[in-house]
């Protein structure tokens, strides 16, 4: 297939397009392959992944979140050391943490989506264009473009918009804005469309089962928007869509159905095809068992690439998944002409962020950059508008140190994924005895006894209120994300609504509603920070209003979410 430098998402110049054919051109067979590479780089010492380099030509790296520091010097040295810009990828979608544990954390998405303001999502994709650059990230792996149709989905959760399609087409659109200030690409993703699974592609390979029409109105036109609007490559994820599989080939049976990694249908068919994509196709991660599951893992990294992927992501085994796809192109596995068609594709991108030029691929400023003041009073801005009331049938708030001064704190969750996170225990405790309330957050056997023989008389005497905070976030590891008690059987779930004022706080996902749909007093934070915390606190006081508005449904379709 024809590669259009010139246009949409290139634009290239002539002297652009010169250096991507010489370059290509002038690579060995291995190099070319490693250019369909992105490793992950595990916070490597610069030793390593120098060795790793030399052992994989590979053409991109993924870094995990560090101190902005030592991503910086990791990324100049292995950009010294490559024969060929690297392209650095990071998952940037709450804001500089996705990079740098000490950039900013200015929320996920559905927080952004819940001021139903786009200048948000702005906001967000300058900030993460900023402090990604200045450390020399010069590729995001966002923004999150699915659609939680499915509320159980354990994996999108807060990381989506939400469920009106022309609101997420606004939302990542400005995103797209504000990192484009940086020059840093996006992937937009997880192409054909996670949410309408309540299952995980980490997990499984999952299924989008919309009908061609469904997905033409939803999925379809926020996909086609982005396009059009210069989005550079897209994810493949390991998710299928058998109705337009179907469609695009009427003769596939249904154990021939490919998730879109796999699947020439989707990615030639749908998304170059219909969609008009000429950008760079990368895959998910190629160690989930969603891809995984689907043919012998020696067929995987040529599959992908013949079903349209230019980009492999990771690998189970660097060393294996390279010298399996540099054999299948020695072998015509991989023809000649696909193989220029992807590195031709991979080197426009690289064009068109101007690498080839560049002398300084990071900032000596990062330092005034990286977590400033301007940017922290941004996630302020946004977590005041955010902080979301979903119900008070009670007429408790708000509720003061002056008549609901005794507090019972139960933290539900509380553990960080490999997605990031934070606990939010002793800041939340802090942060109410600051203004003024008594907290009691019972543990161990203390909570064992305050639940299975203390008189709820008693209780009622100790307590004027209890809260439940949930930091419950999304791992990529796990079925559900829902809540867990401890200890086991009724535990610290709330026995006591009747007797007790009792509020809920969740700092993840918006849904757990439905497992608590006895407490009346309820808010959604979407995300936990400093910022957002500090929100939340403002709010219930009564020294705030809340603003926020939901862009999901809250109550999960449930009846009885208004009692």
């Amino acid at each position: 297939m024809e590669v259009n430098l010139k246009g949409n998402p290139f634009f290239l110049n002539d002297e652009q397009c010169a250096w991507v054919k010489t370059t290509r051109d002038n690579l060995s067979l291995r190099e070319k392959a490693g250019q369909m590479i992105c490793c992950v780089s595990d916070n490597d010492k610069k030793e390593d992944l120098v060795q790793k380099y030399e052992e994989v030509p590979f053409g991109g790296i993924t870094v995990r979140p560090d101190k902005a520091s030592s991503i910086k010097h990791l990324v100049e040295y292995i950009q010294n050391v490559a024969r060929v810009p690297l392209l650095v990828s990071a998952n940037l979608e709450n804001g500089g943490t996705g990079a740098a544990t000490d950039g900013t954390e200015f929320g996920s998405q559905l927080q952004i989506s819940a001021t139903g303001d786009p200048k948000y999502a702005y906001m967000l994709g300058d900030i993460c264009g900023a402090e990604g650059s200045c450390i020399g990230i010069n590729y995001a792996l966002a923004p999150v473009i699915d659609i939680p149709y499915n509320w159980r989905n354990p994996i999108i959760n807060t990381r989506t918009y939400g469920t009106d399609a022309g609101r997420v087409a606004a939302f990542a659109s400005a995103y797209m804005r504000g990192i484009a200030k940086h020059n840093v690409a996006v992937s937009i993703k997880h192409f054909p469309g996670d949410g309408v699974d309540e299952r995980d592609q980490h997990l499984l390979t999952s299924v989008n089962t919309l009908s061609c029409e469904e997905w033409d109105a939803s999925y379809g036109m926020v996909y086609k928007t982005l396009i059009e609007q210069g989005a550079q490559t897209v994810m493949a994820a390991h998710i299928l869509l058998p109705a337009y599989s179907r469609r695009l080939n009427p003769v596939l049976s249904d154990d021939a159905i490919r998730p879109a990694s796999l699947s020439p249908e989707l990615i030639q068919g749908l998304l170059r095809g219909k969609l008009g994509f000429n950008g760079v196709v990368i895959t998910d991660s190629a160690v989930m068992t969603g891809l995984s599951c689907v043919l012998p893992r020696r067929e995987i990294p040529a599959a992908c690439i013949n079903a349209g992927c230019d980009i492999f992501l990771f690998g189970r085994n660097l060393q294996e998944d390279f010298e399996n796809l540099v054999k299948d192109i020695e072998s015509g596995i991989i023809s000649s002409e696909r193989l220029d068609e992807a590195v031709t594709r991979i080197l426009a991108l690289k064009a068109s962020l101007k690498l080839h030029k560049a002398k300084e691929f990071t900032s000596n400023n990062y330092k005034n950059i990286i977590g400033c003041t301007a940017h922290a009073h941004m996630a302020e801005e946004c977590a005041d508008q955010s902080v979301t009331l979903v119900k008070d049938t009670q007429h408790l708030l708000p509720v003061t140190p002056r008549d609901h001064k005794r507090i019972c704190l139960h933290i539900l969750g509380d553990v960080p994924t490999f997605r990031g996170g934070r606990t939010c225990k002793e800041a939340v405790i802090a942060r109410l005895e600051r203004a003024g309330f008594e907290v009691t957050c019972p543990e161990g056997e203390a909570l064992n006894k305050m639940l299975v023989s203390t008189p709820v008389e008693e209780l009622k005497e100790r307590f004027d209120f209890i809260l439940y905070a949930a930091n419950i976030v999304t791992g990529g590891n796990d079925a559900v994300n829902r809540i867990r008690y401890i200890p086991t059987a009724c535990g610290q779930s709330p026995q006591f609504v009747k007797d007790i004022p009792t509020m809920f706080v969740s700092f993840g996902s918006p849904y757990h509603f439905a497992d608590v749909p006895m407490i009346r007093t309820f808010i959604n934070c979407y995300n936990y920070s400093d910022a957002v915390l500090e929100a939340f606190i403002e709010k219930i006081t009564g020294k705030s209003e809340f603003s926020g508005i939901s862009p999901v449904d809250p109550f999960c379709g449930m009846w009885g979410a208004l009692f």
